[in-house]
């Protein structure tokens, strides 16, 4: 018997706080759900627009599937910094020196209206705060990672086995299907009287290849169960095909009984692919 193999769901929470003196106290949040690739989405404070790139190379290296949002908050800290633009003022007096020259106005500028003209003071990244904070920031960020980590692997243990007892449950209803159809056919065929009602019979109702087609998807899909990395999109394209060949089946079945089971193994293929939709 194979070793269970615990997958990853793509929806999970993760964070973690701490403090960094003198920066302040600063708190990592990590949020995911389904997607159909990598998507990384990260909100930080003013002044560590810096660190975007470290964080999302972080998340990536233990995430390989789902949209994840990731947002850091620090209280206390020192962000950015003051910038006085020097040579922009000096252009603006020189500007407002030549229109009083030249229209002949009176008055001067204060320096309140000096200081609030585009561009003279504003706020700036404090990239050196950011860089000297990343070593213990990184810390942090990884271990809200490995949180998130951990709620994924959690959900995916119990994804596995749910979608692991229904595929043994499709397996139990092909073997009935089997029985049923060896059985059903050998009693339709007794009461055709010609050769060629019987092979029309066969041609339009024989569900031999399909049968052996959804046990062989069944079996790989069984093995992608303990792959290494994101199975979810491989998965799912295996439950496509099954899909197809539980239709095919229901298209050509001439017993009621078998109709029924059929329809029972369509319906588990259906729960199997919406449980596909949250593994990585």
């Amino acid at each position: 018997m194979k070793k269970t193999k615990v997958i990853q769901s793509m929806t999970g929470f993760g964070s973690k706080e701490a403090q960094i003196p003198p920066f302040g106290a600063v708190s990592f949040e990590l949020r995911s759900i389904n997607h159909k690739g990598m998507e990384v989405v990260i909100h930080l404070p003013d002044g560590y627009a810096s660190l975007e790139g470290k964080i999302k190379k972080e998340i990536e290296a233990k995430v390989r599937r789902g949209r994840i949002t990731c947002s850091m908050q620090i209280v206390g800290g020192k962000t950015s910094r003051v910038f006085f633009n020097k040579e922009l003022l000096k252009e603006y007096l020189g500007a407002c020196k030549d229109i009083r020259s030249r229209f002949k106005v009176k008055g001067e500028a204060s320096l309140d209206t000096l200081l609030h003209l585009p561009g003279v003071v504003s706020l700036v990244e404090n990239k050196i705060y950011a860089q000297q904070m990343w070593p213990r920031l990184k810390k942090i960020a990884v271990a809200a990672i490995n949180d998130l980590v951990a709620t994924r692997k959690k959900e995916g243990e119990a994804l596995y086995n749910h979608v692991a007892s229904v595929a043994r449950l499709l397996d139990e209803a092909l073997d009935v299907i089997k029985g049923r159809f060896k059985k059903s056919v050998s009693e339709r065929l007794a009461k055709i009287k010609t050769d060629d009602e019987r092979v029309g019979f066969l041609k339009d109702s024989d569900i031999t290849e399909e049968v052996e087609r959804l046990t062989f998807h069944i079996n790989n899909f069984q093995d992608i169960l303990h792959k290494n990395g994101p199975i979810g999109k491989e998965l799912d394209f295996i439950a496509q095909e099954m899909q197809r060949e539980a239709n095919t089946m229901a298209a050509k079945s001439f017993d009621v009984s078998i109709s029924a089971k059929v329809i029972y193994v369509k319906s588990q293929i259906e729960k199997i692919r919406e449980q596909l939709q949250n593994i990585e």
